[in-house]
């Protein structure tokens, strides 16, 4: 009877734990570079001083699809897309650096190129890239962002600095829990000049929104089929006990 129970209860459990992460990615739908977290399931045998005659699930919240999502026109200068492979590098609130595909950036009143989150963004030196006061902001393809400075002819941009774009293998990849993109090992890639932006775009999330439903269907059918098998331990468990009464 315990075997069923507990089967069940993990079970019931892990599913729970992967509807979480669908239920995140259904959330992040409509988030700019956002990428689609991926539940894996494994079984688990209970290894004992007998047999290992229990058999458990367990949701694995390791995995990340990095395919591209759909790429917006939006027409504003700050914004970019990187284009097919690539990733842009930024900076972490721990100070080290992680890697993004978010492409919606911004100046600060201090002249910091950040994302949107406020993540300060990587020059191939490695440091933030600083703006100086200008009447305008450009970012090439290339990733070099030039400045029109205050009173000058558009024939006057300066380069000021190029955004770090990089390019490791995905299989060294993970995805943090704070949404951003690292390497495994723990090292920081270096500036791939293959990989190109495409300015005045945006790339949006590549969470596909029927297939997340279904699965968050598919889910929640799960969880009451391992609902249905604990009440029917229970209920096996009071006719064994009747039977014993009678006894």
């Amino acid at each position: 009877m315990d075997r069923l129970l507990y089967v069940a209860m993990s079970g019931a459990k892990q599913t729970m734990l992967a509807q979480a992460v669908n239920t995140n990615n259904l959330v992040n739908a409509g988030t700019t570079g956002f990428r689609e977290d991926l539940a894996l399931f494994q079984s688990l045998p209970l290894q004992g001083g007998l047999l290992p005659t229990r058999v458990y699930a367990q949701a694995q919240h390791k995995g990340v699809n990095l395919t591209p999502g759909p790429t917006v026109e939006t027409g504003r200068d700050l914004d970019v897309a990187v284009q097919g492979r690539g990733w842009i590098a930024v900076q972490d609130a721990q100070g080290r650096e992680a890697y993004t595909r978010a492409g919606n950036l911004k100046v600060t009143a201090l002249g910091a190129l950040v994302t949107a989150e406020g993540l300060p963004v990587l020059g191939n030196s490695g440091a933030p890239i600083a703006i100086p006061p200008a009447a305008k902001v450009e970012i090439g393809r290339d990733g070099t962002v030039s400045v029109l400075p205050p009173g000058q002819t558009p024939q006057s941009l300066v380069v000021v600095d190029r955004i770090k774009l990089v390019d490791p293998e995905e299989s060294r990849l993970y995805k943090a829990p704070d949404g951003l993109i690292r390497l495994r090992d723990g090292d920081y890639a270096e500036p791939a000049a293959g990989v190109t932006l495409r300015p005045g775009s945006l790339e949006l999330s590549n969470v596909n929104m029927v297939e997340a439903m279904v699965n968050m269907i598919a889910l929640a059918r799960q969880f009451e089929m391992n609902v249905k098998l604990m009440n029917i331990a229970k209920e096996n468990d009071s006719a064994s006990a009747q039977l014993m009464r009678i006894g």
